[in-house]
C-alpha cells in the first residue's frame, strides 16, 4: 500500500525497469454496481456485477460511464494528492485480457455504438454486451464464458436482435490487453475507484484487416463520488491529457468515424430534412426501447408504442414530401400492426394500475368479495400473455422487414419535389391541414351534448389531437417555441379525451368481471360500483373537453 501523496513515485518504486509502467496513453470509463430495481453509475475498467435484471434471463447488468483520454507515450501519471477522499493507493495488480468481438459483417452493432465480446482473463471473464445509455453512459450485460467460444448466449443475442435481425454474428476484432490496476482507497480502506493502465494490441478480422497498438488509462468509480471522478479528469487534463475521440477500444480497433452525426434541419433548409430528422429520432427510440421491452422494463412497451405511433402519424402529415405512395402505405400499415401488438400489453398494464388505484381508494366496507385478487388475476395474466405475444412478434420476420424498410427510407428517402423547398414555407402549411382536421373532428364531437354517452366522434377527435401533436413536435426546427405551444395545446385535447377512452375500455372489462363474479358465486356489487364511478369519470372528461376546447388556439408556425 502506498500513500496518495506519492502516487507518481510509487509507480517507479514498484517497477522502474518496466517501460509499460513508465509510458501512458490515457482513457477513463466508469461504473458502479446496479442492484435489482435501481440505477447506478460507474467509471471504467472494472465491470461490477449487479443483480439478475430479469428472472427469465441469466445476464447480470451494470451501468458504465466512460471518459477516454489520449496522452503522449512518455507521459507520467499525475499525483493523486488532494483528490477528494483518497487516502492511499494500492500497488498495481497485473491482468492479461484477451477479447474477441462479434458483429454482423457490415458492423451493425459497432455502428450503433454497441459492443459484444467474449473475454478471458481478469476478474470478469465472460460474455459482455454494452448498449448505449446516454452521451457517456453504457449499460453492460454479462454472461458466463460457456464451453463454445463462437456461440453467443441467447440472452445477449435477444438484446441486439433489433440490430442484427436474421443476420449472422461473426468475429470482427480481437483485442489483447495488458492491464495494471491501481485501487484508490479512503481512510476506512474502502475502494473509491480503480485506475487501469492498459497496453492494447488489436487485430481487425473483417473486410479491412489490420493491427493497431496503443495505450490507455481508465478510471472507474467504485464507491467514490462523482466529485472524485471530476477531480481525476481535471488532474489529467491539467497535465496535458487530451480527451479521446473514441468511446471504446473497439471503435479505435475498427477505425470507425467517431464524429459521424447528422446535420440538424433548419427553417431555411429543405422541408424533407425536417421530416427525416424526426423519423430518424423515432427509429432510434424504437431500437433503444426494443431491448428494454424484452427485459420487461418499466414503461418500455409504452415508449416503444409511442415511437411507432409518432412515425405513422408523421408519415401521414408529411406524405406530400414523399414520392412513393406504396412505401408510405406499407410503412403506415406495418407500424399500425406493431402498435397494435404492443397496445395489447399496454392496455392491460394501464387498466391494471387504474383499477388497483380505484379499489384502494374505496372504503373497505364497499369492497365486497376478492375484487383486488380478481383484478390481479385477470389483468396480470392478460399482460403476461400480451407481453409474450409482443416478444414473439419482435423475433419475427415481419418485424425485421419493417425495420429494414424504415432504415431504407431514412438512408434513401424518395423525396418529392416539394421536399426540396424551404421548410419555413412548406412545413407550416402541412401542419395547418392537421389543425383543420382536428377542428372538424372537434365540431363533430361537440354536437353531442355532454352526458350522451360514448360517441365515436370523441374517439376520432382524440386521434386527430394526437396526430396534430406529433406533427407539431416534428416541426420544431421551423419554430421551436411556437411548435411546442401548438403541441401542448393538441396534447391537452388528447389527454382529456384519452381519459374518456380509458374509461370506456375499463367499463367494458368491469361489466364482464361483474358477470363472471355472479356465475362464480361471488358478490358483484363492487364491480357495479366501480363501473358507475368510471361512467361518472367519463361524463366529467366529456364535459371537460367541451370546456377545454374553447381555450384551444391555433398557434401559427
Amino acid at each position: 500500500m502506498v500513500s496518495a501523496k506519492g502516487w507518481t513515485d510509487s509507480i517507479y518504486s514498484y517497477n522502474q525497469s518496466d517501460p509499460y509502467i513508465r509510458q501512458v496513453r490515457a482513457q477513463p470509463p466508469h461504473m458502479v454496481k446496479l442492484p435489482l430495481g435501481s440505477r447506478a453509475e460507474s467509471i471504467g475498467c472494472r465491470q461490477a456485477g449487479g443483480g439478475t435484471y430479469n428472472p427469465g434471463m441469466a445476464a447480470t447488468r451494470v451501468v458504465e460511464l466512460e471518459r477516454k483520454f489520449d496522452v503522449e507515450e512518455e507521459a507520467f501519471l499525475p499525483s493523486p494528492q488532494d483528490l477528494p477522499g483518497v487516502a492511499r493507493v494500492d500497488r498495481p495488480v497485473e491482468r492479461r485480457l484477451d477479447a474477441q468481438y462479434f458483429d454482423t459483417e457490415d458492423l451493425r452493432l459497432a455502428s450503433a455504438r454497441i459492443s459484444l465480446r467474449r473475454r478471458t482473463g481478469g476478474d470478469d471473464a465472460g460474455w459482455h454486451l454494452k448498449l448505449p445509455a446516454g452521451p457517456d453512459e453504457r449499460t453492460e450485460f454479462r454472461e458466463p464464458l460457456g464451453d463454445q467460444a463462437d456461440s453467443v448466449p441467447g440472452a445477449l443475442l435477444g438484446l441486439v436482435r433489433v440490430h442484427t435481425r436474421d443476420r449472422a454474428l461473426v468475429p470482427v476484432a480481437r483485442l489483447k490487453t495488458r492491464r495494471l490496476v491501481y485501487r484508490l482507497r479512503d481512510k476506512d480502506n474502502a475502494v473509491l475507484a480503480e485506475f487501469c493502465d492498459d497496453r492494447v494490441q488489436s487485430e481487425s478480422l473483417g473486410q479491412k484487416p489490420g493491427t493497431l497498438r496503443w495505450r490507455e488509462w481508465e478510471i472507474e468509480l467504485v464507491a467514490g463520488s462523482r466529485a472524485l471522478l471530476e477531480s481525476v479528469q481535471d488532474r489529467l487534463t491539467g497535465a496535458g491529457v487530451r480527451p479521446s475521440a473514441y468511446q471504446s477500444k473497439l471503435e479505435r480497433a475498427l477505425n470507425l468515424d467517431p464524429f459521424s452525426t447528422e446535420p440538424a434541419p433548419k427553417r431555411k433548409g429543405p422541408a424533407g430534412a425536417v421530416m427525416l430528422a424526426y423519423l430518424r429520432q423515432q427509429v432510434k427510440e424504437l431500437k433503444d426501447q426494443d431491448p428494454l421491452v424484452r427485459q420487461d422494463a418499466h414503461d418500455a412497451v409504452h415508449k416503444m408504442r409511442v415511437a411507432t405511433r409518432r412515425m405513422r402519424s408523421v408519415l401521414a402529415t408529411y406524405r406530400k414530401l414523399l414520392d412513393d405512395a406504396e412505401t408510405v402505405t406499407f410503412l403506415r400499415s406495418e407500424l399500425k400492426w406493431l402498435a397494435g401488438v404492443l397496445g395489447q400489453a399496454r392496455d392491460a398494464e394501464v387498466m391494471h394500475a387504474r383499477l388497483k388505484y380505484m379499489v384502494a381508494e374505496e372504503p373497505g366496507e364497499l369492497v365486497m368479495g376478492p375484487v383486488t385478487r380478481r383484478v390481479d388475476l385477470e389483468l396480470g395474466g392478460a399482460y403476461k400473455e400480451a407481453h409474450a405475444k409482443a416478444l414473439e412478434a419482435l423475433d419475427g420476420t415481419r418485424y425485421f422487414r419493417l425495420l429494414d424498410a424504415l432504415e431504407a427510407m431514412i438512408a434513401a428517402p424518395p423525396f418529392a419535389p416539394l421536399a426540396s423547398k424551404a421548410a419555413g414555407k412548406v412545413i407550416p402549411r402541412l401542419v395547418q391541414r392537421d389543425v383543420k382536421r382536428l377542428r372538424t373532428a372537434a365540431r363533430a364531437a361537440k354536437r353531442q351534448s355532454a352526458g350522451t354517452g360514448d360517441h365515436p366522434a370523441l374517439h376520432e377527435a382524440r386521434k386527430d389531437g394526437k396526430r396534430l401533436r406529433y406533427a407539431a413536435e416534428a416541426a420544431a426546427p421551423v419554430n421551436p417555441k411556437q411548435a411546442a405551444r401548438l403541441a401542448d395545446a393538441a396534447h391537452s385535447v388528447q389527454k382529456v379525451l384519452g381519459d374518456h377512452q380509458d374509461s370506456v375500455v375499463t367499463r367494458e372489462l368491469l361489466r364482464r368481471l361483474g358477470a363472471e363474479a355472479f356465475t362464480l358465486g361471488e358478490n358483484g356489487f363492487s364491480y357495479g360500483r366501480l363501473h358507475a364511478l368510471e361512467q361518472a369519470a367519463a361524463l366529467e372528461a366529456e364535459s371537460r373537453f367541451h370546456r377545454e376546447w374553447k381555450k384551444f388556439h391555433n398557434v401559427p408556425l
